[in-house]
């Protein structure tokens, strides 16, 4: 059996030690100057951890907004913990890194986004994909920089 190497979960992981890494700078010294993140994950994710009524609201995936208010940064090796402000009312979440699909600091125009064989099929993709729709060559675990047109401001 030959064997090969799977650069596409290599570079999620690398991608995702990234975001472990950003988080526990800010963690550590806060957010510096103008950087933010908006980070788009899972819900359905098994680890994911989030009030029954944010899972109801977004049984999908959800983006959550790391700016000007955030309290209780924990960053793990696997996710981390944040409570975030849902309408003046404090939520605490748990986001696995496996759960991530996007992570974006529009302030520097950079992003990440994860992709799967499952968001192939994904219509309600808010950001659309760098490569030519005339490949039909299959993707796998598939990892790119997001464009940020859409995060722009008009």
């Amino acid at each position: 059996m030959a064997r090969s190497i799977d650069y596409g979960n290599l570079m999620h992981q690398a991608m995702r030690g990234l975001i472990q890494q950003v988080l526990e700078d800010v963690s550590a010294r806060g957010l510096p100057g103008a950087h933010h993140f908006f980070i788009t994950f899972d819900t359905t994710h098994p680890q994911a951890e989030l009030a029954d009524w944010l899972r109801q609201r977004y049984p999908k995936e959800m983006t959550v907004v790391m700016q000007h208010w955030y309290d209780n940064l924990e960053v793990t090796n696997d996710g981390f913990y944040i409570t975030l402000n849902f309408g003046d009312k404090p939520e605490p979440l748990y986001v696995p890194y496996d759960a991530i699909k996007t992570f974006v600091d529009p302030s520097v125009e950079f992003g990440l986004r994860f992709e799967t064989n499952e968001d192939d099929d994904d219509d309600d993709d808010p950001l659309p994909p760098n490569n030519d729709d005339t490949d039909d060559t299959p993707r796998s675990h598939d990892a790119e920089v997001v464009r940020l047109d859409s995060f722009r401001k008009q």
